[in-house]
């Protein structure tokens, strides 16, 4: 015999013995609910019930006179587990647990059922899709965003030996201006094989051709203030360019023969910012040009995220490309459709989402969670050049998830929290209340590290990688120190083992709602539950 809980086979066994027992001495009696408590003391056994003093009620007479009546009826020879059955104070039964037979069952469980041990399996097993990762191929995965797949991946393994089958689902976020910057620095460098790892080499692009273009944007911003006589403008304009300078000379210095490669071969370019909106145009009309380019350096950019997901055990079910929902009809779809219903309005040529009105007119601030005073913004459904915006793919996204799932749980920070909240909005306007109401927003907090303010379009972060091989050296070091005698092969593999599960516990072990202070003391501490 094996139990995934086997404290619960305990507890299960308790209850029937009573059930049993009242069945004996009360016939005629429909008793109360069977709850059982953990007792304040293990001298008093394990559970008891105070099932007595609710029948004496019933009964008009003692408490204690009942419980010794049950007692007595429990016939223990029935039961695996209960070792004895006593009456106690007032009216209380005390169940005491066989400790031989139950360590029996826990030790053959554990050694049977593996993993699976300590694991109840749901009544109601669903279809979940739970989406997590989502990093934007645009540069290495860094230690800000690595909070995201630690979540999903501990929540996916929870739901799944719960019994719920569970897809893995990385949303490829490649429509937009950002993914157009780094193509377009890409195909200027003549679409260069890395020379290391892919992710850190479409990185590196994508910073230095941001810089780059940045600067000749504002430029002709100041030359226009200037133009115009406008001081405040320009002022600003001065101020920009002297900070964006300053991330030049870093970058020259940092990347030298990438930065002139990429500076010579945009400024050919009259209108760089230009061609990056064409190219982003192109890309979303599905011109096999544009789609070859993105798809190309968005994939090398993910050949990297899949190395490093691999070093902390994470995997995928699917990747689902943005773009292929704007190539499709889906995307439109919801567009017609919002577009039909009362709540679409168009503002300075832009088509305009009235989130708020779907909520009154719906009357849903009490099923959002919402107060009477919160207000909820407009959203933007497309631009006037004829592009969508993320919370419109959302939407088609979300539908498509919801076709082959019963729940869907989003890992997204919580500074995504509006969004979220439009895009139920959204869902309900729709005629999808099954959908908004199946649609979780698992939010978490930043990472930050002391001393250190991350930006990837400025080149400022600290690689997950980094981290990653930084915690396995320190790891390393800690096991010579202590198992010197250890082979350099065990120690390589215990180091393994505890830096990257260090870094991975870590991660998930602050509440998702507050912000993880990320310091090596911390996370390879090995007198606490770290390391």
């Amino acid at each position: 015999m094996v139990s995934e809980n086997p404290f619960d086979k305990f507890r299960q066994e308790c209850q029937a013995s009573l059930a049993n027992a009242l069945n004996k001495v009360l016939p005629e009696t429909h008793p109360p609910t069977i709850t059982l408590n953990k007792t304040p003391n293990i001298e008093y056994g394990q559970l008891a019930s105070s099932l007595c003093f609710e029948l004496a009620k019933k009964l008009g007479q003692k408490p204690l006179a009942l419980a010794n009546q049950l007692v007595k009826a429990i016939d223990k020879s029935e039961f695996n587990l209960i070792e004895k059955v006593a009456p106690a104070g007032a009216g209380y039964i005390n169940f005491h647990v066989n400790f031989a037979k139950f360590s029996a069952l826990t030790l053959e469980s554990i050694k049977k059922l593996g993993f699976e041990y300590g694991f109840a399996k749901t009544d109601m097993p669903k279809k979940i899709i739970v989406e997590h990762t989502s990093v934007n191929p645009l540069h290495p995965i860094h230690i800000g965003q690595a909070r995201n797949p630690m979540l999903g991946d501990a929540l996916e393994r929870i739901l799944k030996y719960r019994g719920h089958e569970v897809s893995r689902h990385y949303y490829i976020d490649d429509v937009g201006r950002q993914s157009s910057v780094v193509a377009y620095g890409y195909a200027k460098l003549g679409k260069p094989k890395p020379t290391e790892k892919s992710d850190l080499f479409v990185g590196k692009i994508y910073t230095v051709t941001s810089c780059i273009v940045e600067i000749n944007r504002l430029k002709k911003t100041r030359a226009a203030a200037i133009a115009v006589h406008n001081a405040d403008d320009l002022v600003k304009a001065n101020k920009e360019i002297d900070e964006w300078m300053s991330i030049a000379a870093e970058l020259k210095e940092k990347y030298p023969v990438l930065f002139e490669a990429l500076t010579a071969k945009i400024s050919q370019d009259p209108d760089p910012e230009e061609e990056i909106k064409r190219l982003n145009c192109a890309y979303e009309n599905g011109e096999p040009n544009a789609k070859q380019l993105i798809r190309e350096v968005s994939d090398l950019c993910l050949e990297g995220f899949r190395e490093t997901m691999k070093r902390v055990g994470v995997t995928y079910d699917s990747w689902d490309w943005e773009s292929d929902f704007v190539w499709s009809t889906q995307v439109n779809d919801v567009l017609v459709k919002l577009k039909a219903s009362p709540f679409v309005f168009i503002e300075k040529g832009v088509l305009e989402f009235d989130a708020e009105e779907v909520v009154q007119t719906l009357n849903l601030k009490g099923k959002l969670g919402l107060s009477e005073n919160n207000e909820v913004p407009p959203v933007t459904l497309g631009r006037a050049d004829g592009t969508t915006l993320y919370t419109t793919r959302d939407i088609a996204y979300t539908i498509w998830k919801f076709k082959q799932t019963q729940k869907v749980i989003n890992v997204i920070g919580v500074e995504q929290s509006l969004a979220q909240l439009q895009l139920r909005i959204a869902l309900y306007a729709m005629g999808h209340a099954e959908y908004a109401e199946n649609l979780v927003h698992f939010a978490y907090n930043l990472v930050t590290l002391p001393g250190n303010k991350m930006s990837s379009r400025r080149g400022h972060y600290i690689t997950f990688d980094d981290v990653l091989t930084e915690a396995v050296q320190r790891a390393y070091e800690e096991v010579s120190k202590r198992s010197p005698l250890l082979s350099e092969e065990e120690k390589r593999k215990i180091a393994d083992f505890v830096g990257l599960g260090a870094v991975r516990y870590a991660l998930v072990d602050v509440d998702p709602s507050k912000t993880v202070v990320f310091t090596w003391d911390r996370v390879l501490n090995f007198e606490t539950n770290s390391a």
